[in-house]
């Protein structure tokens, strides 16, 4: 079974107050020149968290394509969280699926039904919406502060003296951890 995963951003929204980042770093709030530099730090520490946990930190769409999915009884989704409202939309060969279950939350996971079984699909798409809400003030404190120690990592080793000097914050590895959740 091959797993294709896509992230489509909910919007423009950025997953931490720019002045808040800047104070955490250290730079002077007014100092405007380098708010490009720190913007892409704080973006790029957002992704490295959603990666390394497997979440959305804010509201997006998530769609997996499964090619020769198997007979398992269900799947857990790649990307949490998930709303157990949001239930999501999938098809089979191209064609709406319904029976199937939803549980939602950190891992959101579907069970297939008995109409599931009939079938043999060569190809899945799974569409739904993952995240912990629109704005910043969503996010999870633990996961808004491992973003900031993330980004002033990155900030403070601009220039490395070798690879191994930016790393993961240990901050980011120890909360990441624990809304990555356990797979078997």
């Amino acid at each position: 079974m091959k797993m294709l995963v896509h992230r489509i951003a909910g919007g423009a929204a950025l997953p931490f107050v720019l002045s808040v980042l800047k104070l955490h770093m250290r730079v002077d709030e007014n100092a405007v020149e380098e708010d490009t530099a720190i913007t892409n730090m704080g973006k790029t520490a957002a992704v490295e968290i959603e990666q390394f946990a497997q979440i959305a930190l804010l509201a997006q769409t998530i769609r997996v394509t499964i090619f020769d999915p198997g007979q398992e009884s269900g799947l857990c989704l790649p990307i949490g969280p998930v709303e157990e409202v949001d239930v999501p939309t999938v098809t089979i060969d191209g064609e709406a699926f319904t029976a199937f279950e939803f549980v939602g939350g950190n891992r959101p996971y579907i069970r297939w039904l008995s109409n599931y079984y009939d079938l043999t699909p060569s190809r899945m798409t799974i569409e739904y919406q993952a995240g912990f809400g629109a704005t910043v003030a969503d996010i999870p404190s633990d996961l808004s502060q491992a973003l900031m120690d993330q980004a002033a990592l990155h900030y403070d080793g601009r220039s490395p003296m070798d690879a191994k000097s930016l790393t993961t914050s240990p901050h980011l590895a120890r909360v990441g951890a624990r809304y990555r959740g356990v797979q078997i």
